[in-house]
């Protein structure tokens, strides 16, 4: 008896206790911290987002960089696909 008067008290003071807790109301709004830095140091004219971001024309040294360019992502293309036959062929015949 002691022991359900007991459960019933301690019941009670956990119920007592958490009302405050569940009538609180909550809000929901979006929230956004401030800029940890400036943002308006860089080089105007020259750099830009996305609008003016690959200015080619402006670039040094345009077409020795493009044709790199180029040449590295055909290599690559080329030479992926070539490496991974080759593996697999070697992996293959060793077995």
């Amino acid at each position: 008896m002691a022991m359900t008067n007991g459960l019933r008290s301690c019941a009670s003071k956990l119920m007592n206790s958490s009302k405050p807790i569940l009538s609180k109301q909550a809000s929901r709004e979006f929230h956004s911290s401030g800029m940890k830095m400036g943002g308006h140091g860089h080089d105007e004219p020259f750099y830009l987002h996305a609008k003016h971001m690959y200015n080619l024309d402006r670039m040094k040294y345009q077409k020795t960089t493009m044709s790199l360019a180029v040449l590295t992502a055909f290599s690559i293309g080329v030479g992926v696909p070539i490496f991974a036959v080759v593996f697999q062929q070697r992996k293959t015949a060793s077995g």
